[in-house]
């Protein structure tokens, strides 16, 4: 595991953390946001843990 695959994953549990809420709290643009944040989120922790677990996935 690199650092970088435990910073992606990390980055994506956050987006989803701070996204959720936000999505139904904020106001109408704003919350258009933190749901693509939330979007961003489950596709970075995703690929964040894909690479932990599968480290050669990406290579073919």
């Amino acid at each position: 595991m690199t650092l970088f695959h435990g910073a992606l994953l990390a980055t994506g549990i956050a987006l989803i953390v701070w996204g959720l809420p936000a999505a139904h709290r904020l106001n109408s643009p704003s919350n258009c946001l933190a749901a693509l944040a939330v979007l961003a989120g489950v596709i970075a922790g995703f690929i964040g843990m894909l690479l932990i677990l599968v480290p050669d996935f990406f290579k073919g």
